[in-house]
């Protein structure tokens, strides 16, 4: 399967899921491989981290740029059994590429107005690509949003997305814990964190039934 984590928006933990998806589907015993299209490079020095703290099992990662991504990705397809993509946050020819080949994308956002507004375009986005890759299945993942549970602050946001034709809800919710924070800076998964967020842990693999579904 190859699953794009992306959207038009900076900091919306596009990264930290991306990262995590991939640790959790590696240990289950999948040969999965992460293509970071952003030029930050995050998700390549997570991986790079792993490595050098010899962490198992090992997650590939690649950087991937431009607009010959959809062939390369194809054809990393056929060696690899999952390919998690994790595309930078904006507007970007590696994340309108990346939509042409994934069958699901999971586009990230705070439930901030600045990051709703940038809904339209990725509706748009998801249109556009749907074109040429018509099984494209794509949701909204509300993230990093308040632990406090008297903050109610993803209520709008839910009822707005009823608005798009071409974005789903997921049901799955990611907190901003610090335990994705931690798992990040060792090359882990909350999921390999020791001591364990059992919260943290709960949403990763929430999240993961969700986009594996079908597997």
């Amino acid at each position: 399967m190859i699953v794009l984590i992306g959207g038009e928006k900076g900091g919306t933990g596009k990264t930290t899921i991306a990262t995590n998806l991939a640790a959790m589907r590696a240990l289950s015993g999948r040969d999965v491989l992460m293509i970071d299209t952003d030029p930050q490079g995050s998700a390549n020095y997570w991986a790079q981290s792993r490595d050098e703290m010899d962490i198992t099992p090992r997650v590939a990662c690649v950087q991937k740029f431009g607009k010959g991504l959809p062939a390369e990705v194809k054809d990393l397809a056929t060696r690899y059994e999952d390919i998690i993509i994790d595309a930078g946050g904006r507007d970007s020819v590696e994340l309108r590429s990346a939509m042409v080949v994934a069958h699901k994308a999971y586009i990230p956002i705070q439930p901030s107005q600045f990051d709703i507004w940038t809904l339209n375009q990725m509706d748009e986005l998801v249109e556009t690509a749907k074109a040429f890759n018509p099984d494209l299945q794509a949701w909204v993942i509300i993230s990093r949003s308040s632990t406090n549970p008297s903050v109610h602050e993803s209520d709008d946001t839910v009822e707005i997305l009823n608005d798009f034709t071409n974005l789903s809800l997921s049901p799955t919710g990611i907190k901003d814990r610090i335990a994705y924070r931690k798992a990040a800076s060792s090359g882990l998964g909350v999921s390999e964190l020791k001591p364990r967020d059992a919260k943290a842990v709960e949403e990763m693999e929430t999240l993961y039934k969700e986009v594996f579904s079908d597997e």
